[in-house]
Parts: C-alpha cells; structure tokens; sequence
C-alpha cells in the first residue's frame, strides 16, 4: 500500500458547468501521462452528467496525444444519447487547448439474463504465492530506470513473467494479478474506472513477446493508439484480480492485444483490447 491515497484523488474533478470539469494532475512523473489516466477520469466525468441507476458497460477511446503529467486535465462532456436503459456519453480531454483523448462511454441500467463464459479463469497460484513485480520485469529487461515507475497506484504480481533471453518469442498468456493498493470508496463508478485503470496496464507491453523482442530493445518505441472495454460484473479494483492477455496480431506497424479481467473467486469482470504503435527507428546510412 501506499503511504497516502493516490488514485481516488484522480476522480476528484472540479465542475465548471455545462459538462466541463478540470482533473487533477498525474501522480506518476514519467515522460508523459498514463493512458489509464485518460480513461479513469474521462468515465469520472462522464458518470457525473448520468442518472445514479446506470453503470459503464463499455468504453471506447483514441489516444490522439500524449499528456503532461504536470498539467490539470480539461474534460469536455457531451451528452450523445439518453434513453430508457442506455446512456451515451462523449468526454473529450484537452491540455493547452489540444485535444489528447477522445471516448465514447455508454452506461445501462442494470439486467439480468443467462450468463456464459467462453474463456475461465486459468488455474493460477493466489496472489499471496507470487511475488515477481513489473518492476522487476522492466528492470530486468532494461537494466536501468524505465519509464513505468512505482509510483503509479498500481499493485502487480506476475504469475509466469516473460524473462526469456532476447530473440525467443513468447506466445503463451501473460497472466498476472493486480490491484488499486489503496482502498476506494464503494461507489461502483469509482471502481469501474479503477478497473479502466488497470486495464491499461501491461497490455500493449506484451506485443513484442511473440517477436522475441522487447519495448526496451534498441531502435523500438511504441505507444497506445485506442482502446475498447466491455464490463460484464461488478469488481472491485481495491481487490485482487487476474489480468490474463494475449497478443492477437503484429504487422503494419501495429500490434494487438487483448485482456480479460477476472475476480479471485473466478468471475469475469472485464474484456478490453487495445492497438498499440510499433515502430523500429533506423539508422540512415546514406
């Protein structure tokens, strides 16, 4: 845990009226804002323009341009859609008057109907059994300080970490459990974009794997290009979950990945997918 609360403190938005708010900064003093920013406060803004019976159950967004994680976020409310169970929201996310992420967030009144699952959760050790961090995954692969720093709010744990020498792809599920080391109040909404949060963590990381290749090798750089989210039950971010990703598809200068969010006691709380940017830089030699 940390010593103070530090992502409930980002759903605390400033209302300015008719649907603009300003959130607060990023806590993580990288090189740019975390996409899990966009999407968290971006559903807070949302959540604040609809009814009290509704709930997210999907999200889609566009990362158009990378954030200052010093600078406030300006956040743009457009009311698409009400209608008897579903409500359409479009937030737009400014810095300096540009535009840097762009979502759709649709919310329904909560429904019953038969439940199925295509893909259980994966028999894993509990959380308290692993002790392999992301931070010790990126360190290992870079060997120096990286980018994705330990003060995001953010608790991971890896289950079968990828630490296969260069040049061996992987292909297998990268499973690993994570939470929000902090506790959040129950509001559903809270964790819902706690479960956004996360959702953007490691999942584009892993494109490489398959290529036996690594985001820290020489020459690479990427970044998140959108993101999708669907949300089946209710979870609690504060909780640990099992975050089980797959890589779909390289090529084109891009890759895909996928991710399922399941609950300890085995109930598929989320999907999400995300493209991510893949690119090689190099040298020219004429």
């Amino acid at each position: 845990m940390f010593d103070e609360p530090m992502f409930a403190p980002l759903l605390d938005l400033d209302a300015l009226g008719e649907g603009r708010f300003v959130a607060p900064p990023s806590p993580d003093k990288g090189e740019r804002m975390f996409g899990g920013q966009f999407l968290a406060q971006c559903m807070a803004a949302a959540h604040a323009t609809v009814a009290d019976d509704r709930r997210v159950n999907s999200l889609h967004g566009y990362f158009l341009r990378p954030g200052d994680v010093d600078l406030p976020v300006d956040l743009e409310v457009e009311v698409v859609r009400d209608g008897r169970s579903f409500s359409s929201r479009q937030v737009l996310a400014n810095q300096r008057g540009k535009e840097l992420f762009r979502s759709l967030v649709s919310y329904q009144v909560p429904d019953e109907s038969p439940e199925y699952t295509a893909a259980p959760m994966p028999d894993v050790p509990s959380p308290d059994e692993v002790s392999y961090t992301y931070d010790d995954f990126t360190l290992e692969l870079s060997g120096a300080d990286v980018w994705h720093g330990s003060d995001r709010p953010v608790d991971i744990r890896y289950v079968n970490p990828p630490t296969e020498p260069r040049g061996v792809p992987v292909t297998e599920t990268q499973l690993m459990w994570m939470r929000i080391p902090e506790s959040l109040p129950n509001a559903c909404f809270v964790h819902q974009a706690g479960l956004a949060y996360l959702s953007d963590t490691t999942v584009v990381d892993h494109v490489m794997l398959p290529l036996g290749m690594r985001w820290q090798d020489s020459g690479l750089e990427g970044t998140s290009l959108d993101h999708a989210m669907w949300f089946h039950r209710p979870a609690r971010a504060d909780e640990w979950l099992l975050f089980a990703q797959d890589v779909e598809a390289t090529g084109g200068g891009r890759g895909l990945a996928s991710g399922r969010l399941y609950t300890r006691d085995g109930e598929l709380a989320a999907t999400c997918v995300q493209e991510g940017l893949m690119r090689w830089n190099t040298p020219n030699t004429t």
